[in-house]
């Protein structure tokens, strides 16, 4: 297909995750399991642009009425976050954690793409719980952030 998507696929079987090609399209589809949860992740390729993105979907949709809660946790775990960020669609609920980045005059090789997909699900698994806790046991944002990156509360 691409030399972007090619390159993605063969880290994937090289890592030894299992993937599915979704039809027509340059994306693969894959899942992680980490000590905080289970969910599913995307490697899309965009050769045009020369871009590798990364996504870990929630596993949990945020409920309408936790939304503006979601929205609150996102900014404050995104405000730290040196790669990648999360991402709500406001209208569905779905959170999702997207790291990328852009080959263009490079080369995409095993350790970069190690690089986005191993800090992507580590950064995940890592936030996971707090958003959890916002979301279900009605923790604040804030506190739920504290307690993830040591601060205290």
């Amino acid at each position: 297909m691409g030399k972007i998507l090619d390159g993605i696929r063969k880290f994937f079987v090289d890592d030894q995750w299992p993937f599915t090609e979704m039809e027509g399209k340059t994306i693969l589809r894959t899942g992680f399991s980490g000590k905080n949860g289970k969910w599913t992740c995307f490697a899309q390729a965009r050769e045009n642009q020369q871009q590798f993105i990364f996504y870990s979907v929630c596993p949990n949709i945020a409920p309408e009425d936790k939304r503006p809660a979601a929205m609150e946790f996102i900014t404050r775990a995104n405000y730290g976050l040196v790669i990648g960020n999360f991402e709500l669609d406001v209208s569905d609920g779905e959170i999702r954690y997207k790291t990328s980045i852009d080959v263009e005059g490079g080369e995409l090789n095993h350790v970069l793409i190690r690089q986005v997909v191993y800090s992507n699900v580590m950064t995940m698994n890592k936030y996971l719980p707090g958003l959890m806790s916002v979301l279900y046991a009605n923790v604040s944002p804030e506190q739920a952030i504290h307690t993830i990156e040591g601060k205290g509360g």
